[in-house]
């Protein structure tokens, strides 16, 4: 019965609701809660901040009813979250065994091992690892033992551990391990009741190693069978028929939904038909080599085509492509194994074939020249590249028609590619540990380590450009709590509703391109070999008064539109939102940025 009772685990998530005013279904600690429940000792509790619990609420819960295992979730920019919760764990008469993870706190491990040496830091998949520290806390298991964790310890090396000065890591369990990353559902009804999105995984990892992103599961996908999701469905749909206000969609949050299986194709068919027969529309994200591909013949195309009409046939709504730029020396600069030419075909064939899109781009990065920064803003500005779907043509004629510009000219429709982007003007972190930061290292451009993002602060190469890209950021984050309001109403809206407030979402990506081309212009009068950041600066603050001025005029009537087709309580989540927006403010970061994030 004592194992039936204990260990009490409490799993937590972090949230900052001021940059991020709606919520997602937060998978890090439903998976690890599914993970727990297996094994059928103790009882497993979640709080999760998005959802109206606040620090002060969370410390006080630990108080109250203290737990035996603490699980901390931590994201970028919530650092500051995470040390204020900690030093009151570690200020208790009797201090929980604490487990930290997340995208921020792999990057932090030493900065936080050196302040809590008692702490446990999760460096992977986190299922093996609260199974084991269960295991730990009945003493089944020794504290090497357990999976996938950073700790301290001494300079005695112990077998199967690696050491790491005077701290120790324990082997992480690769993703084609993983048989189930299937989440609990307890937090899923107040996550649709604060107007949240359903998320859920169905493969882990990527493909590539590009070279902007730390994380250590680079080139080790692993994708779920098909077969072990409906159970989950058929349970997250039930709760979906308790919020018909909201959109029957799914956001399938894998790094790469189709992976590089010899068997990719049917999989990803299977996995789509089993999502779209439990009754749900679906979004994910993949790479663009999934639907161009130089190194491979026609008949591989014409079939990948043939996989993407099949998608959208099974519930396909739209997909996130992480293009990341236009210009083929700054895509081998992040290591995309991509070139320009191959983004443009692909761009052209997913319109064609009629799958809606959107993309990440990054404009600025610390290593760019001024002609790369201008050839990207071109790229960007490109109006051959998002055609009109075409469901009437064959796919043979879509897949070739892409690589004749008289049939581009033909279909176009005369929108520029920033329309698709889903946020303009964005910056590379970068990030610690990241093959990226290491090569501006080299080029002596890194300057402080920023725990709080798991960054390092850069300087550019061309002084120009980096002063450009710290206003861009400035613009950002001036906007991005309102661009972000739109974009998670977006998620849980369908039909016409969803179709104005992405207009809305226009008007401020056209504004951020407009603001793009000013600044090209203005870098331009200042030579690169004098450096004058005293005039540039105040002239870049100029630029985006007047931009603010004139996107805000512009959206007046837009919003207007809109909410005149939001149910009621959407357009009071609008309102605020807007509102808050056209509130004068100063210029300021907020820290926000994630180039791996959807």
């Amino acid at each position: 019965m004592q194992r039936l009772l204990r260990p009490r685990v409490l799993l937590t998530a972090l949230y900052r609701p001021e940059i991020f005013p709606l919520p997602r279904f937060p998978l890090a600690i439903s998976d690890l809660a599914r993970a727990a429940r297996s094994t059928l000792t103790g009882q497993v509790d979640l709080l999760d901040m998005q959802l109206g619990v606040t620090l002060d609420d969370l410390i006080a819960a630990l108080e109250e009813n203290p737990p035996d295992i603490l699980g901390v979730s931590a994201t970028f920019g919530q650092h500051d979250l995470m040390l204020r919760l900690l030093d009151q764990v570690y200020g208790m008469a009797v201090a929980p065994l604490a487990l930290a993870g997340g995208s921020l706190t792999a990057r932090n491990e030493r900065l936080l091992l050196d302040r809590y040496p008692q702490l446990l830091i999760a460096r992977g998949a986190g299922e093996p690892t609260i199974q084991d520290a269960i295991s730990y806390w009945h003493g089944d298991l020794s504290l090497p033992d357990i999976r996938g964790i950073g700790y301290s310890g001494n300079s005695r090396a112990q077998k199967g551990l690696l050491q790491v000065g005077r701290y120790r890591r324990t082997r992480t369990i690769a993703n084609r391990a993983q048989t189930d990353n299937l989440p609990e559902l307890d937090l899923l009804d107040a996550t649709f009741t604060h107007r949240g999105v359903a998320q859920l995984e169905t493969s882990r990892g990527c493909t590539n190693y590009c070279s902007f992103c730390p994380r250590g599961h680079k080139g080790t996908w692993s994708g779920a069978r098909a077969d072990g999701m409906p159970a989950v469905l058929a349970a997250m749909s039930k709760v979906f028929d308790r919020h018909p206000e909201t959109s029957r969609t799914l956001y399938l949050v894998d790094e790469e939904f189709i992976g590089g299986d010899p068997d990719a194709a049917p999989r990803a068919l299977a996995v789509a038909d089993t999502v779209h027969s439990a009754g749900f529309r679906w979004e994910s994200s993949c790479r663009v080599d999934q639907v161009v591909d130089p190194h491979r013949d026609r008949q591989w195309h014409l079939d990948r085509a043939h996989m993407w009409h099949g998608l959208l046939q099974r519930g396909l709504r739209r997909m996130l492509f992480g293009v990341e730029s236009g210009v083929t020396s700054i895509l081998e600069r992040f290591n995309k194994e991509t070139t320009a030419e191959q983004n443009a075909l692909a761009i052209r064939t997913l319109t064609a074939l009629g799958v809606p899109t959107r993309f990440t781009y990054i404009t600025f990065d610390p290593l760019m020249t001024r002609d790369e920064l201008a050839e990207s803003h071109a790229f960007q500005a490109r109006t051959d590249l998002l055609l009109r779907p075409l469901p009437h043509l064959p796919v043979a004629t879509i897949v070739d028609g892409v690589r004749d510009e008289t049939f581009v000219a033909a279909h176009t429709t005369g929108r520029p590619l920033h329309t698709g982007i889903s946020y303009m003007l964005v910056s590379m972190e970068c990030l610690i540990g990241a093959a990226y930061t290491r090569r501006a290292e080299q080029a002596g451009l890194t300057r402080t380590v920023r725990p709080s993002m798991g960054r390092v602060d850069a300087d550019y190469a061309d002084w120009r450009i980096g002063s450009a890209s710290h206003h861009a950021q400035l613009w950002i984050d001036r906007n991005f709590a309102f661009d972000y309001t739109l974009k998670s109403l977006e998620k849980i809206l369908d039909g016409q509703a969803r179709r104005q407030v992405r207009a809305a979402r226009v008007v401020l990506k056209n504004a951020a391109a407009t603001l793009l081309g000013r600044m090209l212009d203005l870098i331009d009068r200042h030579p690169l070999h004098t450096p004058a950041p005293e005039a540039l600066n105040p002239a870049l603050i100029d630029l985006l008064n007047r931009g603010l001025g004139e996107v805000q005029a512009a959206m007046t009537p837009t919003i207007a539109t809109v909410l005149a087709v939001l149910p009621a309580d959407r357009a009071d989540i609008l309102t605020t939102a807007h509102t808050h927006w056209t509130t004068p403010t100063g210029w300021a970061l907020i820290n926000t940025a994630d180039p791996c994030g959807t």
